[in-house]
């Protein structure tokens, strides 16, 4: 069977240089464009606009910090192994799934649906009540600590509209919230995990790919994190908290001082 010849159009190599995605990185990437334009370039394929460079920064720029607790099994990992630090870093990131940091790729296929329906309140509609009727709640809704708003949320879609978006993600989400709010009779929060996915649809990110750019920002935080245990450990104080608070109430082995 003939298969088809391996290509790929990121990067190659020759005896003058090293190019990525048409460009020198010599003469044309290092010193001359941010991180930002570089993740953008090499994922897109293209140099952003100024818009979707500001959009792409607030984004990395929201999902940098999730707490100590978030932190604590990276914190872990690196207790252990202080000489593998990117093994604590990956820990970080294996955190982001679908119950935390990685939700936006979910939301970012329901706006996608919107989108593409003839009528987008009947398709907010049919979603909501998609996940009622599995006992599930509609992703990117609801927040434990933030109520009624999630003060991200607000600002993340106002950058995207200075920015000078097309604004479809965002209309998305906005009917999606409102279907949302009817369906449950009270207002629900809209987390900036649906922020997230909004931005990022609005500059042309798959949604199958989302929350790579948590992942991305992430890898950030856990460096931030790591290096303050380095400087104050809290880690093995924090497990020990932990084990004392957690009541053990299983069986224990019959005691040979009684037995005798």
């Amino acid at each position: 069977m003939r298969t088809a010849p391996l290509t790929t159009e990121i990067s190659t190599l020759d005896e003058k240089g090293i190019y990525v995605r048409g460009k020198s990185l010599v003469d044309d990437i290092i010193g001359e464009i941010s991180f930002t334009q570089m993740i953008y370039l090499h994922v897109m394929g293209r140099m952003p606009t100024d818009g979707e460079r500001k959009i792409l920064d607030a984004v990395l720029v929201t999902l940098v910090d999730h707490g100590l607790v978030a932190s604590l099994g990276a914190r872990m990992v690196y207790l252990g192994a202080p000489d593998a630090i990117q093994g604590a870093i990956a820990t970080g990131i294996l955190q982001l799934g679908s119950q935390f940091g990685g939700v936006m790729e979910l939301v970012g296929g329901l706006l996608e649906e919107i989108i593409a329906a003839s009528d987008p309140d009947a398709k907010a509609k049919e979603i909501v009540e998609r996940y009622r009727s599995q006992k599930r709640p509609v992703p990117g809704f609801g927040h434990p600590d933030h109520r009624p708003e999630d003060p991200r949320t607000p600002k993340l879609l106002a950058v995207a509209e200075s920015a000078g978006v097309e604004g479809r993600y965002i209309a998305a989400l906005r009917t999606l919230a409102k279907a949302v709010d009817t369906a449950l009779g009270k207002h629900i929060t809209i987390n900036a995990t649906s922020g997230l996915a909004a931005l990022l649809g609005e500059i042309g990110i798959p949604c199958k790919i989302m929350r790579g750019f948590a992942a991305i920002s992430r890898a950030a935080g856990i460096v931030g994190h790591i290096n303050e245990e380095i400087q104050r450990p809290a880690a093995f104080t924090v497990t020990r908290m932990i084990q004392d608070a957690v009541e053990f109430t299983g069986k224990m082995p019959p005691s040979k001082t009684a037995q005798a």
